[in-house]
């Protein structure tokens, strides 16, 4: 599951988007220049069969979609807060070339 997420280009975009408060579709597509619909909706249908994701659609017309974090979405996302720390930290461990760790 993490794998499959991780090595997605934009789902990790994506998560970040439904983090910041856009939550529909159509949002999602024109403030990320080169996501297309398509890859927009394997994407979301990836996040949502993990769990990371919810969708609710609503029964209006024309129809409105938005999708939300759950919290397994949560703790993912908390996950991925720590690693980023971690990277940072590691990447402020410069060690010399020629430097004998």
């Amino acid at each position: 599951m993490v794998e499959t997420i991780i090595g997605c280009k934009w789902s990790l975009t994506v998560l970040d988007l439904v983090v910041g408060g856009t939550v529909r579709p159509g949002e999602m597509e024109r403030s990320v220049e080169g996501l297309s619909a398509k890859v927009l909706n394997d994407c979301l249908r990836k996040l949502v069969q993990f769990r990371v994701l919810e969708k609710h659609s609503y029964p209006e017309v024309p129809p409105r979609v938005e999708y939300n974090l759950t919290d397994f979405g949560d703790q993912f996302r908390h996950v991925l807060d720590n690693l980023d720390s971690l990277e940072t930290a590691f990447a402020e461990l410069t060690i010399e070339p020629n430097e004998n760790p």
